[in-house]
């Protein structure tokens, strides 16, 4: 009778987090860190790549042509991400400088610019012909500028969650994984497995936070995404360089330093895909996902072209506008959200959990994320 009894408790904490990605896991962190008892609920593997944060590498940039609001919360992002490699002793943040190509009243060279100068951000402005010189893996219309960065370079995604994940573990919180929420009240979330009471619920579900979230109203806009490697065809110029970004009318093309950890040199397109449900999005490579790409590349990295190594479809959440949401619920100030990070947020997760713990437990967060307010809609 006893036993009977203790398996119908439900467990209380101070926080649940729903979904346990890139920002998930580090709210978990940063909780744990403050001595909250949190739980973190994840219905695929920790980590997993069924959502946005997969692909061995993500950009980090801070001549933020989105915004230069973005700029302080990025600074701080660097600084977790460093404290996170000191406690883990893994490598997650590797700075390779940023190079930025297009026009010069394009969206990406004017955007890039006014934050350089708005936060004197160590930069260079490039010619045409000083980036032929300087870069000549790059081939570009003749009215084309560059912009170079030098805090600029790459995280990695998968290692990233997982750190922070084992790093919040280690200090107390407890994670389940493969564990979905079927439903959820103010204080209250049912999963397929149990029951659990929370004074603070914290929705971090990515992908499927439309789901979860559909009493908001907001429209978040599922894409699919495809990111290709190549084998180039002189791999000796793509080994030691900047991550990059060209910009053309069809968006933002962009891609990395080649990696042994990965081979090939990753390219993909920055500009929502085609509409999607998570759940039964396609991810299988169709023939038309890889040609432009290769197309592309022919042309602006022609000695990049060659071979296709492998490739993978990701997903973006996209906002109305393409910023993030990070805000208490509008009906309950006990549940914060974090979601539409439209392609650009992974770089962000290690200040986005500093902040959602910071609202969790103050109410507020010492960080500027005010113009991130879902009431903006």
């Amino acid at each position: 009778m006893m036993s009977r009894i203790q398996a119908n408790v439900v467990k209380q904490y101070d926080a649940i987090v729903i979904g346990v990605g890139a920002m998930g896991s580090a709210a978990c962190y940063h909780l744990a860190k403050r001595g909250a008892k949190v739980l973190g609920l994840e219905r695929f593997d920790i980590p997993h790549s069924l959502g946005s944060s997969g692909g061995h590498t993500r950009m980090t940039r801070m001549a933020y042509y989105e915004h230069p609001d973005y700029v302080p919360l990025l600074r701080r992002a660097n600084e977790l991400w460093r404290e996170l490699e000191s406690e883990t002793q893994l490598q997650l943040l590797n700075h390779v400088g940023g190079l930025y190509m297009g026009r010069a009243d394009g969206e990406v060279i004017s955007g890039s610019r006014r934050s350089v100068s708005e936060h004197g951000l160590p930069h260079e402005v490039l010619t045409r012909e000083q980036l032929q010189k300087r870069f000549p893996q790059f081939h570009l219309p003749d009215d084309h500028v560059g912009l170079l960065e030098r805090d600029a370079g790459y995280l990695f995604p998968e290692r990233c969650i997982a750190a922070h994940a084992h790093a919040a573990m280690l200090r107390g919180a407890e994670i389940h994984g493969r564990e979905q929420v079927i439903e959820w009240q103010p204080g209250r979330v049912r999963t397929d497995r149990a029951e659990y009471h929370a004074d603070k619920i914290i929705f971090c579900g990515g992908a499927w936070s439309g789901q979860l979230l559909s009493d908001l109203g907001i429209n978040l806009r599922i894409t699919r995404q495809v990111l290709a490697w190549f084998w180039p065809r002189k791999p000796e110029l793509f080994q030691s360089m900047p991550v990059w970004g060209i910009e053309r009318d069809e968006g933002l093309y962009y891609g990395f330093p080649m990696l042994a950890e990965h081979p090939g040199l990753k390219v993909a397109l920055h500009r929502p895909g085609e509409d999607v449900q998570p759940d039964t999005v396609d991810r299988e490579i169709r023939d038309a996902d890889i040609a432009g790409l290769r197309e592309f590349v022919a042309q602006h990295l022609p000695d990049g072209v060659g071979p296709l190594v492998s490739a993978k479809v990701c997903l973006y959440t996209n906002s109305p506008d393409g910023h993030f949401m990070i805000d208490h619920h509008p009906q309950n100030a006990n549940v914060l959200i974090a979601c539409g990070f439209s392609g650009h947020g992974f770089k962000f997760a290690s200040v986005i959990g500093e902040v959602l713990a910071e609202m969790a437990q103050q109410g507020t967060t010492r960080h500027p994320t005010d113009f991130l307010k879902i009431t903006r809609f």
